[in-house]
Formats: structure tokens, sequence, C-alpha cells
């Protein structure tokens, strides 16, 4: 079993990664503010999946095949970045007001908010990397089984993610029914919201191997 320190130092650095801006967060709060708290939650639980599996891959070596098949890392990254700017096309493309009482937006269903979730983290390899990086700075040789603590670390990571990522929509959330009364606010939140996702899937698809 992990100790307290080293699962308080993994606690403050999942804390300073998920107020960063990134696609997960970034994808939260824009399903939230254009579709409700509840589906910005099934999003979110699916990205939970997504920290899940990426976690039982790196501890099985997904970091190291990454690194030992760059071609492997660039094809996810690109899937991913083109994933991340075709959510960005929806979000402003139209002239449907996604805030507005009544609009006629498409609801997905609970399923779909779930898949695409799971999938907008997935498609970020980044996180077999960074898992594959910062989990092992806190194993001790000497305290049991090097593949259970790898498991504890990344919970302790993914416990502290899930709540403040569910902070993140909850206040999106709550933000979109502020704005539903302006209307040149709800093009500003949906094109910046779009521009946003935009940037980030750039973002991902130029990040190098090594980042």
């Amino acid at each position: 079993m992990i100790s307290l320190t080293a699962a308080l130092g993994v606690a403050a650095i999942a804390f300073g990664m998920v107020i960063t801006p990134g696609p997960n967060m970034m994808y939260l709060v824009t399903r939230s503010l254009t579709q409700g708290r509840m589906a910005g939650l099934l999003s979110l639980a699916g990205v939970v999946t997504g920290f899940v599996v990426y976690l039982v891959a790196t501890a099985a070596g997904l970091s190291l095949l990454f690194a030992a098949v760059p071609e492997l890392f660039i094809t996810v990254k690109l899937l991913g970045a083109a994933y991340l700017l075709w959510l960005a096309w929806g979000m402003v493309r139209g002239g449907r007001l996604p805030f507005a009482p009544g609009a006629d937006l498409p609801r997905h269903s609970p399923r779909r908010l779930y898949l695409m979730g799971m999938t907008t983290c997935l498609l970020n390899p980044k996180l077999a990397l960074l898992y594959g990086a910062l989990l092992p700075q806190f194993v001790d040789p000497h305290a049991g089984s090097t593949a259970l603590q790898l498991v504890e670390i990344g919970g302790v990571q993914i416990v502290v993610a899930t709540i403040m990522n569910a902070a993140w929509v909850v206040l999106a959330a709550h933000l979109a029914l502020l704005i539903r009364r302006s209307r040149r606010c709800e093009r500003v939140v949906r094109w910046a919201s779009g521009s946003l996702l935009a940037f980030f899937g750039i973002h991902l698809g130029t990040a190098r191997l090594s980042a």
C-alpha cells in the first residue's frame, strides 16, 4: 500500500493538472454549457472510464509501447486532434442558440454522451505518457507489489480529477442558466467554447512524443 506522503503528493499534482485547461476539461465544460449538468456528468463518467483504461494499460506497459513505436503515438494523437476539431465545428456551426430556452438541440442519449466522453479521453495518448512518467515517481520498491502501487497511485489521481471535473461541470451548468437571457452572450460563449476545443485539438495534433 502506498504511503500517505505519496498519496498527498499525487493528489497535489492531480489538482494542479485538473485546474489547468485541457481537452477533457474543456470538453466537459462545453458539453455542460450546451446540454446541462446531467449531460456533463454522463460525459464525465466516460472520461473517468478513459482514465481507468489508461491506468490499467500504463501499468501493463502502454507508455513503453508508445515510446518504442512512435508511429502508434502519432496515429492516436492525430485521431484525437481530428475528433476535437470535429467537436469544435459542431459547437460553432449553424445559427442555433444552444442556451436558449426551448432551443432545438439534438438530445444525445446517455450512452452516446458516455461514449463521447470516453472517446475524448482515450484519444489523448499523452495521458499514457503522463501516467508512465508520473506514477513510477511515487512507487516504493520495498512497499509491496509495484503493479498494485501503480493502481493505488493512479486511483488517487482519478478520484481528484473526478471531483474537480464534477465541480467544473456543475459550475458550467449554472453559468448556462445565467447566460440564457442574453442572445449575444450565447453566441460569444458558443464561439469561445468551439475555439478552445479547436485550440486543444491543434495542440494535441502537434504534440511531440517527448512532451
